[in-house]
């Protein structure tokens, strides 16, 4: 028996326009957009993936074109048998061209859309659910927060709005100031019930300064976690000073590349929750390894994602096979580009969700419903 390959490839790029933007302390979102990845292997098994291009959106047209012209090729006609080994190479392979491209971001998302769809291909010929495909064995609900709350009083209004709707923990963004900041979570704060949880996302907006001003201020709001408090990039003796002064676990690793810097996360002890986004580096493949690393360590693993429904479905699964005390991240602001493909897939009850029935993601994309938001559709065959 032949081992099948892979045939062919697809990018649709979609935006859609958004009545309120998104505010994060390095910048606003107007739109939404999404990059969905389909492959199909020669025996005409399809799995779908999504490459990560929230911010800024101007860059998903770009990413889906890096897919389709520098990753997909290294990729057409290889078989499918293992793809930890096939992300592997590809990624070893794109290692000179995104130190002289500097694009190393889009091109490690690029590569991480096609190994989650790669994942989903496999599990959907093998007739299980990913999750188990990815080595899960507990199909019990699985904890979620809404996330992405914009400052201000929209705050408690959306913590109000996602109560309703089955949440019990809530992350709120924050870096825009003190007045800001402790005004927004105040009024949030005293609603709270006892099983709830809060936590605040910085988005890397201070420097060491602020983050040691600011972080004591936060002591009394009983935090899960305080993410992104500096800048990914800064020195460790920085973030070892943070977290001296931080009153609860500090979070981060969306914006982490490369095994072996989220391994030196991981033994650094100074995030106490490791959040890898497998739709901007590793796919399954390479965050998968890092999830069980972390766990291993003591520490929580939370994926990070705020995209479309397919990386969000992704998401669940890898978190649902690697379980632990993290909970799932679920974009608590209006997206067509996932609302409008789950379909009740993930309705939230008492704080979690249940696993989706069927095989591969338990999701079988309809885009026909959003044909007037799509920007860019690219083809490669092998």
């Amino acid at each position: 028996m032949t081992t099948a390959t892979l045939a062919r490839v697809e990018a649709h790029v979609f935006r859609v326009p958004i009545g309120e933007p998104i505010r994060t302390s390095f910048g606003t979102m107007t739109e939404r957009v999404a990059v969905f990845v389909r492959v199909e292997d020669s025996d005409g098994a399809r799995g779908w993936g999504e490459i990560w291009s929230n911010f800024p959106t101007a860059s998903a047209e770009h990413r889906a074109l890096l897919f389709a012209e520098i990753v997909a090729p290294r990729a057409l006609g290889q078989p499918l048998d293992d793809p930890p080994a096939l992300w592997a190479a590809i990624d070893r392979g794109l290692h000179v061209l995104r130190l002289q491209s500097g694009d190393a971001g889009a091109l490690s998302a690029a590569t991480a859309g096609l190994d989650l769809a790669i994942h989903d291909l496999r599990a959907r010929k093998r007739g299980l659910p990913l999750w188990r495909a990815l080595g899960g064995t507990d199909d019990s609900s699985v904890p979620v927060y809404a996330s992405g709350l914009n400052p201000g009083r929209a705050a408690l209004e959306t913590v109000e709005r996602t109560r309703a709707a089955g949440y019990r923990a809530f992350k709120i963004k924050i870096g825009f100031g003190e007045e800001t900041d402790l005004g927004t979570l105040r009024p949030v704060a005293k609603t709270l019930q006892r099983s709830e949880r809060l936590m605040v996302d910085v988005n890397q907006g201070w420097d060491l300064g602020a983050a040691c001003r600011m972080a004591p201020k936060l002591a009394e709001f009983g935090l899960g976690w305080i993410e992104e408090p500096l800048p990914a990039d800064r020195p460790a003796a920085e973030w070892v000073q943070v977290a001296a002064a931080a009153p609860a676990r500090l979070a981060g690793g969306e914006n982490l590349r490369g095994a072996g810097a989220f391994q030196q996360a991981i033994d650094s002890g100074l995030l106490g929750v490791l959040q890898p986004d497998a739709a901007k580096w590793g796919g399954h493949s390479g965050c998968l390894p890092v999830a069980r690393a972390a766990l291993a360590a003591g520490r929580t693993y939370c994926p990070h994602f705020l995209g479309g429904a397919i990386g969000l479905m992704h998401s669940l699964h890898l978190l649902a096979a690697v379980r632990g005390p993290g909970l799932l991240e679920v974009d608590a602001n209006p997206n067509p580009l996932r609302e409008g493909l789950l379909a009740g897939v993930l309705d939230v009850t008492e704080g979690c969700v249940s696993l989706p029935n069927g095989q591969g993601l338990g999701l079988e994309p309809d885009l026909k419903p959003l044909a007037n938001f799509r920007s860019l559709h690219i083809e490669r065959h092998a």
